[in-house]
């Protein structure tokens, strides 16, 4: 597992498919585990819909699990990655923005009742 940096991404074969996740045993014995909560950022119902035992899989290492000595990796890390999707950034208002607006339209709204 030390041959392992955080965000390197990894090719495995699978072999394993659980409910909760996708095993995967890279070429040098190291095993990863692909959560349920990391194969897609759409909903999940069967995971083997998104991988077959033996199929080749290139992930990303999120983590490490010391305990059970293997691998954290992820599928939709990589994918978002690769789709150039970039995290939101936070900006220093906030919500400060919105919570202007939100006097004007909870007015808007008052006004719209009475006229009703």
């Amino acid at each position: 597992m030390n041959n392992y940096d955080l965000n390197s991404v990894v090719t495995g074969k699978v072999s394993g498919i659980e409910d909760y996740g996708i095993f995967l045993l890279l070429d040098d014995g190291t095993t990863g585990l692909i959560h349920i909560s990391e194969i897609s950022d759409s909903y999940v119902r069967e995971v083997g819909d998104y991988a077959k035992l033996g199929q080749k899989i290139t992930a990303k290492v999120i983590g490490f699990d010391e305990t059970h000595q293997k691998l954290k990796l992820s599928l939709k890390m990589l994918t978002n990655e690769e789709k150039g999707a970039k995290k939101i950034k936070e900006t220093p208002s906030g919500f400060s923005n919105l919570g202007k607006s939100l006097e004007k339209w909870i007015k808007a709204l008052e006004e719209q009742s009475v006229e009703k």
